[in-house]
């Protein structure tokens, strides 16, 4: 259908269609939603027999003791960290594109990050004493141990978590309120309260865009910082493989890379499913797959940088631990993961791949099997093959982990579902800006 054809659309048709999925699921909608609580439940069932049994049913043992949870840890933080940055990035430097995929961005982060904080409590074994991670009064005078990468860890999801919800939450103010206008009853007065009064005057304007503007700028710089302390995890080790300076950049571009490719598995179902085609346009996916592309350059030459710098350095253990990567045991992992991240995504080089939706929502699957390959491979691989052969092992994930990590993606899409029914998957107010300021490009790129 050519521009010429289209009909402008109201601003009250705009809220209409982003409202849309709210007030009737379909049955598909809740067919997902059956099979992604199953999935949690199945993950749930198989930590509570951990915890009866105790940690012996994980494949856990001497000596990879951080084994496919924290791996699964840092692959969730990845993702949350990159939907904050993605959103606060974009807004600060007032791309007029990002409204597309902000609300979508901001809503992984929030539910990644809930999950990635299953993990430090799944992998400590007695989750009923994780207290003992929090520094707080007691009467025994006891204090954590600061130099604990466990500690990191809580005051890194703590932080993140409480910036990045309230960043959510500001951004969908206005949004509650036209729910609120267009509700009754007891739904009225529940999205009334969280939409804090807002009428639209000049005035809340003003202070809204104010607060906005602060906590994209305060996030920015929080979520670099936040990751490379998760990255440190690791790097301050003496482990072969882990002892680098490069781990805090490296880490912060492939959560940027997993985390643009998790929008893309999310938004292409979801633009599809409910006929927003009008909203997220060809042209979003083409900036996003630039974006891909150029994160996953940065992150296949930290990749060639590793091995560099393990054959500059002249340290034999620090050659043989990245031999072992490519050549020894987990050897077929690796190159799954180097297709996946470094040669798969130079499809993007070619504009008609950058419009194919059926080729980029496999590619973006590609990606996230590969990022989490990568951080496996970085954690019990490297555990697995350390300075003295005599400690050499394999680690083997158990079925229950396997159970667990599964779990951990049924209770991510679980929640991304319930965030698609009961709040508006894309910024009301800033569609009507985009629509406002340029209705007949935004059109041509609709149709395009």
């Amino acid at each position: 259908m050519s521009a010429t054809n289209q009909q402008p659309v109201s601003f009250t048709q705009i809220t209409d269609d982003i409202l849309a999925p709210m007030w009737k699921p379909s049955r598909g909608y809740l067919l997902l939603l059956f099979a992604a609580f199953s999935l949690a439940v199945v993950g749930g069932l198989c930590w509570l027999h951990q915890i009866n049994t105790g940690m012996g049913v994980a494949g856990i043992a001497r000596p990879a003791g951080w084994g496919i949870y924290i791996s699964t840890f840092v692959f969730w933080v990845g993702i949350a960290h990159s939907g904050t940055l993605i959103s606060a990035i974009l807004y600060l430097f007032h791309v007029p594109w990002r409204a597309a995929i902000s609300r979508t961005a901001e809503a992984m982060t929030i539910f990644a990050v809930m999950t990635a904080g299953l993990f430090p409590l799944i992998h400590i074994g007695r989750p009923w004493l994780f207290y003992w991670l929090i520094p707080y009064p007691n009467q025994r005078h006891l204090w954590v141990n600061f130099r604990s990468p466990l500690i990191w860890d809580v005051f890194a999801i703590g932080t993140y978590f409480t910036i990045s919800l309230i960043f959510w939450y500001v951004g969908m103010i206005p949004d509650l309120a036209a729910i609120r206008d267009r509700s009754t009853g007891r739904k009225r007065s529940i999205y009334g309260l969280f939409a804090l009064g807002w009428r639209g005057s000049g005035n809340q304007w003003r202070h809204y865009k104010a607060a906005y503007l602060f906590f994209a700028a305060l996030a920015t710089p929080l979520v670099i910082s936040v990751h490379s302390v998760v990255s440190w995890d690791f790097a301050v080790g003496i482990v072969p493989g882990w002892h680098s300076t490069i781990f805090a950049p490296y880490f912060v571009a492939g959560a940027i890379f997993s985390g643009l490719a998790m929008v893309c598995t999310l938004i292409i179902p979801l633009r599809r499913a409910f006929h927003l085609e009008k909203y997220i346009t060809l042209n979003h996916f083409n900036q996003l797959s630039k974006l891909i592309l150029f994160m996953s350059l940065i992150v296949s030459y930290a990749y060639v940088m590793e091995f560099f710098i393990a054959w500059y350095t002249g340290n034999p253990i620090e050659r043989d631990s990245y031999y072992y990567r490519a050549f020894g045991d987990y050897q077929t992992l690796f190159w799954i993961m180097t297709v996946c991240n470094c040669f798969v995504p130079l499809v993007l080089f070619f504009r008609k791949m950058r419009h194919n939706l059926k080729v980029l929502f496999a590619l973006s699957l590609l990606i996230n099997v590969g990022m989490y390959l990568e951080r496996f491979i970085i954690i019990p691989v490297s555990l697995t093959h350390g300075f003295i052969p005599n400690v050499w092992g394999l680690y083997t994930p158990s079925i229950y982990e396997i159970g667990i990590l599964a779990g951990s993606f049924g209770f991510f899409f679980f929640l991304f579902l319930l965030f698609i029914k009961f709040l508006p998957v894309l910024p009301i107010f800033e569609i009507k800006e985009v629509f406002q300021s340029q209705p007949a490009k935004q059109f041509r790129e609709a149709t395009s």
